[in-house]
């Protein structure tokens, strides 16, 4: 952890393509540092200026003017990391960056480590964890959903969830303890019965957390898709419609495709990473078995399947379909398959729907008729897509769940808690009831930031950019 009587500098913007860019500086007597190196035009010097005002002027070496800049001042402990904090609007100029930044560690700052800003406003009671790793979502959100989850959380959603949780046990956990302290006299401040229906909403809420992740990890990472069949059912084609490039070879020898090949695509606000697999079916080639291999490994990393069938060859490959299927469900169960019927351009409309009667009894979870090479079928497939992974719980206000050491934290909780209810359907004494509440307290403390260590607080800021 920084020392907080460091003062530190850092660029807060990309350090290369923009007209501006912004340097940060935060700790104890900066505004006094900056006024060394700052002229200001018609206006009192950075020491007379109250907070959260502007001042134009010039950053000068000695007599030598560096750049005409803007400085914004903003006095501890009303800024963004709780110290006193100047902010430096300058010229993009990668020579001048490095000038300013540079007279600033001649005098005695030093460069600020990755997500030091943040560290120090969470160390300096700004905010809590749950808002600090929000900064982080919001500052690398690149779609919608993404965005409305982070700015949730940063306006203090999920910590709301939790506070009201912690309360609840707060308040119990205290009447166990007093009990300790009559334990001579035998009395029960706790109601048991009121703390069992207490637990069950409790369990309740925080089990709904864990589930929000799946939606959570839907919207922070993207949708893994395979597109999986026989070689020369159109799975490249596909590929490349819906990227709309020539991003997979695409021929009429079956085999083409020996390796994946991926990319993704947004879709009303969700990444779908659509991977393209080389054709299952028997074969004596070395580096296309290896490819097949590698075939049922991007299933296993996959949230959904496409399995692609020729509507010309459906009734002869329907045997090896239903087998390929069949070894799917049982090396991943639970994973959703979806049939594409692909090719329908090349039969008639007649053979399309008696094919598609009879796909729809097979054990899948959908069935699409589409035309890979003409487009056909593919907005339906797409809007099919979303209406699986949409989030339902954002539009209705609720918490998702997207960060992966929440979701620990939480299964934590819940187990804890189980220990908790187990002990009060024992009959265990209050002060072995106490502690199993403690466990669960501290767990959800982990989550906002009542419970850290050093070395959580490194894990979590060293991913965040530097002037951040």
């Amino acid at each position: 952890m920084p020392a907080n009587a460091d003062q530190i500098i850092a660029l807060a913007t990309p350090p290369a393509g923009g007209a501006i860019a912004l340097i940060r500086i935060s700790g104890p007597g900066v505004i006094e540092v900056a006024d060394r190196f700052f002229r200001p035009r018609k206006a009192p010097s950075l020491d007379r200026t109250p907070s959260h005002r502007l001042r134009y002027g010039e950053i000068k070496d000695g007599d030598e003017v560096i750049d005409e800049v803007l400085v914004s001042v903003f006095r501890a402990p009303h800024s963004y990391t709780g110290e006193d904090m100047v902010e430096i609007s300058c010229h993009a100029s990668p020579y001048v960056q490095e000038r300013i930044i540079g007279l600033f560690l001649d005098a005695g700052m030093r460069l600020a480590r990755p997500g030091e800003f943040t560290m120090r406003a969470f160390l300096n009671g700004k905010m809590d964890l749950t808002r600090a790793e929000a900064v982080a979502d919001l500052v690398a959100a690149e779609n919608r959903l993404q965005h409305r989850a982070a700015m949730h959380q940063l306006r203090g959603g999920f910590v709301r969830d939790i506070k009201r949780l912690r309360d609840c046990l707060v308040e119990f956990t205290a009447l166990m303890e007093l009990e300790l302290d009559f334990a001579e006299e035998d009395v029960e401040f706790a109601d048991r019965k009121d703390l069992q229906k207490t637990l069950a909403e409790i369990r309740r809420q925080i089990q709904e957390l864990i589930d929000s992740f799946a939606e959570g990890n839907v919207i922070k990472h993207g949708v893994a898709v395979s597109i999986v069949g026989a070689p020369n059912t159109g799975k490249s084609t596909l590929l490349n419609a819906l990227l709309n490039e020539e991003k997979a070879i695409v021929t009429d020898i079956p085999g083409t495709t020996r390796d994946a090949i991926e990319d993704s695509i947004r879709i009303d606000g969700i990444r779908f990473r659509f991977i393209d697999t080389a054709g299952i079916r028997h074969t004596r080639d070395k580096v296309e078995r290896i490819g097949i291999e590698r075939t049922f490994g991007k299933i296993g990393e996959a949230q959904i399947v496409l399995w692609m069938l020729d509507a010309q060859r459906a009734r002869e490959q329907r045997d090896e379909t239903k087998t390929r299927l069949a070894e799917i469900r049982r090396k991943h169960p639970g994973k959703p398959v979806w049939i594409l019927l692909n090719k329908i351009d090349l039969v008639s409309p007649a053979q399309v729907e008696t094919l598609m009667r009879e796909l729809r009894k097979w054990d899948v979870e959908d069935v699409f008729s589409v035309s890979a090479k003409q487009k056909t079928g593919l907005e339906q497939l797409k809007q099919a897509l979303i209406g699986r992974f949409h989030s339902r719980r954002l539009d209705e206000g609720q918490t998702v769940v997207t960060n992966l050491r929440h979701y620990h934290a939480l299964k934590r909780a819940l187990q804890a808690l189980g220990e908790v209810e187990a002990g009060l359907q024992a009959g265990l004494s209050g002060d072995l009831i106490a502690v199993d509440l403690r466990d669960v307290l501290h767990h959800l403390g982990e989550i906002t930031g009542e419970i850290t260590t050093d070395d959580l607080l490194t894990h979590i800021f060293q991913n965040f950019c530097i002037g951040k």
